[in-house]
């Protein structure tokens, strides 16, 4: 690559697997699934993000059994069936040039709830009514946070396996999906994320204690990811950096946390926040621009291993410098995506690619260039033909 190309736009290789340029489509969770299968709306959705240019497009978290997911309508990767619907999603993402990713997930102690619109409300035993009878969640300590119908099951080494072999076959079916990148997600609260902070993990056996303890479910999940996925390709690992407001995990943990994942072989770390809360003065992380940067820089500073910076991330000057900063390797947007799906065509404009639109599929970039010709040609012919030109077609001329 040349130098006077931005980073945001330079191609980055990880293991066998290129993607065209720096900019990470986010998981959004999107509650349209049907019993964990994705369908028209999935297509719609990521089918935006990978025609707006985004070199990576993650789908939604996806739940690795039933019982993992957050709600009725959230996605999942339990059943041989769902293998050929996600196919679909991953054949059209690799038709627009993007590299079709997955992250792989449990909801642990959040399950059993209704969606985002409804704020998560917990679900009740009239909505079995609906046909959603509430269900117990499972996490490493019996703790009545957040509040659900049922207070979760705590964790026993046999269940502990049964979740592990969960996480197995999950990534076994997202490889035969055709996915490119697989992701664990062990943030925002989720069932890895409860076993790490001591806010939510109070076990007294070898997973709770000192943070060694406390880690060994999350590595362990690494390892047999790993283990399933194909050598050649990479596996992404998103954490909580910090735990929310009153939490105790900490930044030095994240960094001890990501050492740890480095050595089992994890290829990036996806760094977000937040997601447990409790009652020290750790304060609420501020929503200023790029908020999560800062940590995404100290973990790949410290831990020697790639990251991503997600957060707050808007304009494609900001994105550049995070790159060119060294602060992450990569850039992940959501919500900016889901107001402007064709943010990175916007930002190679922005940044002065010479053809911004290469980033797009040739339907659109053809006649975007198409557009582009003719103003100039307008221009260049100069204001005054242009204005007898439309005087003619409005009749004023012939008026006149």
């Amino acid at each position: 690559m040349t130098e006077d190309i931005p980073l945001l736009f330079q191609p980055i290789t990880i293991r066998s697997v290129t993607s065209r340029n720096r900019i990470v489509a986010s998981p959004m969770c999107q509650y349209h699934s049907d019993d964990g299968g994705p369908g028209d709306w999935q297509m719609m959705h990521l089918g935006r993000l990978a025609t707006g240019g985004s070199g990576i497009v993650f789908g939604e978290e996806t739940a690795v059994e039933r019982i993992g997911r957050k709600t009725y309508a959230c996605a999942g990767l339990y059943k041989d069936e769902h293998v050929a619907a996600y196919r679909k999603l991953t054949d059209f993402i690799r038709l627009q040039g993007a590299v079709p990713a997955i992250q792989l997930g449990h909801s642990g102690r959040k399950a059993s709830c209704h969606t985002a619109i409804e704020d998560w409300r917990p679900l009740r035993d009239e909505d079995a009514a609906d046909g959603m009878p509430p269900w117990q969640g499972i996490a490493p300590s019996a703790l009545p946070e957040p509040h659900r119908r049922f207070l979760p099951k705590e964790l026993d080494h046999d269940d502990i396996k049964v979740v592990l072999e969960a996480f197995r076959v999950a990534t076994l079916r997202s490889a035969e999906a055709g996915y490119d990148i697989v992701e664990v997600h062990g943030a925002h609260g989720y069932l890895i994320h409860q076993f790490l902070s001591p806010i939510s993990n109070q076990r007294t056996d070898g997973y709770g204690g000192d943070i060694q303890g406390r880690m060994r479910f999350a590595l362990e999940v690494a390892e047999i990811v790993r283990d399933a996925w194909p050598a050649d390709k990479p596996v992404f690992y998103r954490i909580s950096a910090v735990d929310g407001e009153g939490g105790a995990w900490d930044l030095n943990d994240s960094v001890e946390l990501s050492k740890a994942l480095k050595d089992r072989d994890m290829d990036l770390i996806d760094v977000s926040s937040g997601g447990i809360t409790g009652k020290t003065d750790m304060p609420k992380i501020p929503r200023i621009p790029a908020y999560q940067a800062a940590f995404a820089s100290r973990i790949r500073e410290q831990a020697d291993i790639m990251t991503i910076a997600v957060g707050g991330i808007t304009e494609a000057t900001q994105a550049e410098k995070i790159l060119q900063d060294g602060d992450a390797d990569m850039v992940a947007l959501a919500r900016e995506l889901l107001w402007n799906a064709d943010w990175p065509a916007h930002a190679a404009q922005a940044l002065g690619l010479e053809d911004p639109f290469g980033v797009q599929p040739h339907e659109y970039a053809f006649r975007l260039r198409q557009r582009e010709a003719q103003k100039s040609m307008e221009i260049n012919q100069g204001g005054t033909e242009t204005s007898t030109a439309l005087a003619y077609f409005l009749g004023d001329e012939k008026n006149g």
